[in-house]
């Protein structure tokens, strides 16, 4: 484990690497924390297919929300990045249990108040059904808010088309895995366990507050799958950002800005923040100022 002190905007704040048993191992973790504050929320990042917490989008997610005196965890899934585990071995519903492992641990953190979630992409997919599985098993409060950036739900339909990434296969009959251009194999229960994935049936239990932000110009995931999604949810904001990529290569600072500020001015975290009697005076008159910054910006 290592620990970093650094500050930005004036906000004394705390980096720490860490790992944290996950479905196919240990995973490695970034946890960032405003460590000048007792008590502050929690977002959980999570990447896409094939991709790390090291993906920048959620490094200036992780800042943004650290200025605002939110904490958040950055991981790589089992198979990716530093994390154990065989990539050939990664399913959806195993990164589903690996991110349930990260919400079990930061749960048990003293200073963590409420858990939100982001997702990129397939990280998305998982982000939705986790929070609509924890709705389920610990109750509508379990996660304060929930953001999707193009989630990627097409994997499902792909495998009912038997054909992803522009290949073709039958489930039944296709080889122990099939390797990408790019050399990475995707293991044959990928594809599998995606045939079966109930993600709408699974997301939709979760009721709080959505926020939806996919690019206009994504050849990876057409923009209906997010209409879908925003369609599905009750307490939701769609935004379709005009000519941005899957990546949103276009202006990751512009994209992180959004997703922060709809944490930061979230009725039920603000309401939080306000209304904790646990907070001292100064701790009140910090996350003031903070909903102030996140105002001015």
């Amino acid at each position: 484990m290592a620990v970093v002190l650094c500050s930005i905007s004036n906000v004394s704040a705390k980096t720490v690497n860490t790992t944290i048993a996950g479905d196919h191992g240990e995973l490695a973790a970034i946890i960032q924390t405003p460590d000048s504050l007792e008590n502050y929320p929690m977002v959980i990042l999570m990447h896409g297919f094939s991709a790390s917490k090291d993906y920048k989008l959620l490094e200036l997610i992780a800042n943004g929300l650290e200025v605002n005196g939110i904490a958040s965890v950055r991981f790589d899934f089992n198979g990716h990045g530093e994390s154990e585990g065989r990539f050939q071995d990664m399913t959806v519903p195993n990164e589903i249990e690996d991110a349930k492992r990260i919400y079990t641990y930061v749960k048990q953190l003293p200073a963590v108040t409420t858990i939100s979630l982001v997702g990129h992409s397939q990280g998305g997919v998982v982000a939705s059904m986790l929070a609509g599985e924890l709705s389920r098993e610990e109750g509508k409060t379990a996660i304060q808010s929930l953001v999707l950036l193009a989630p990627a739900s097409n994997i499902k339909d792909g495998a009912l088309g038997s054909g992803i990434f522009g290949i073709q296969f039958n489930v039944d009959t296709m080889p122990e895995y099939i390797e990408l251009p790019s050399g990475v194999r995707v293991g044959r229960n990928y594809f599998k366990s995606a045939y079966n994935l109930p993600i709408y049936e699974t997301a939709k239990e979760y009721t709080g507050p959505v926020k939806i932000i996919h690019g206009s110009q994504d050849e990876m995931v057409p923009t209906r799958y997010s209409k879908e999604f925003a369609n599905m949810y009750d307490n939701v904001e769609l935004e379709i950002l005009d000519g941005y990529d899957h990546e949103f290569t276009q202006n990751m600072p512009a994209v992180a800005d959004i997703v922060t500020k709809f944490i930061v001015n979230s009725d039920v975290v603000k309401g939080r923040l306000e209304d904790d009697k646990a907070l001292s005076v100064w701790e009140q008159i910090r996350s003031w100022f903070y909903r102030i910054l996140s105002l001015v910006k």
